[in-house]
């Protein structure tokens, strides 16, 4: 490969790096506001929950399995229209960012259900035994010592949405995704790809290593 090519090759990979780094956290910070406290409804009114409404439980329920499964490449096209209303443009990754944030929320919901699922009963025997409201164990006994698991199930949210922010380089997204299909693939540049695939990877590894280092720290805490 001729200077001038490795130079192309490394050129690009700052902007798109730093695309995908802005599309996955800002689109985290979203489906964290619309998940975490759909999550935590889901964990009240489930049957060992707070305050148990099985029929509300199992419609929420349905409709969280359903979001969950959707392909997050026909989810993206669908919701165009309301990208194109908010973002007032559907490419770039900026126009990423509603979709990957709708995608993501319904995992997190899960993840939060999950994790507040984990509090042994007795310590929440004991809250109530205080006089605790709900909303007080919810906030004060539930999220502190569910927060291992949270940080663990934000790291593995995080991962997910950099590959969905790669899989939205195929429409327009940009990102290190886009660089890979439209430099690397089409104009059969293995270079590019490489480079796309090694940062990508890298990128994986720390959120993966920091979550894992958070999680175990709090966890010792405890």
């Amino acid at each position: 490969m001729s200077n001038e090519k490795i130079f192309e090759t490394l050129s690009m990979l700052p902007m798109a790096t730093a695309e995908t780094v802005y599309m996955t956290f800002v689109s985290t910070f979203f489906a964290c506001l619309l998940g975490f406290p759909l999550g935590v409804y889901l964990f009240v009114t489930s049957s060992g929950g707070l305050a148990p409404r099985s029929m509300l439980y199992s419609v929420l329920s349905r409709i969280v399995n359903i979001f969950r499964s959707f392909p997050f490449i026909i989810l993206m096209i669908l919701i165009m229209p309301l990208t194109r209303l908010i973002i007032k443009t559907s490419i770039g990754p900026t126009a990423v960012i509603p979709p990957l944030s709708i995608a993501a929320a319904p995992f997190v919901a899960r993840i939060v259900e999950s994790a507040l699922s984990e509090v042994k009963q007795g310590v929440i025997t004991a809250a109530r035994a205080m006089g605790s409201t709900n909303f007080q164990i919810i906030r004060k006994v539930l999220i502190p010592e569910s927060m291992p698991s949270l940080v663990s199930g934000l790291s593995l949210t995080i991962i997910n949405l950099i590959g969905y922010s790669a899989m939205a380089g195929a429409i327009g997204g940009q990102g290190l995704g886009d660089l890979a299909i439209r430099y690397g693939y089409y104009r059969f540049r293995m270079d590019v790809m490489i480079c796309a695939v090694i940062i990508i990877l890298i990128l994986v590894e720390m959120v993966q290593i920091i979550g894992t280092a958070i999680s175990r720290s709090l966890l010792s805490k405890r």
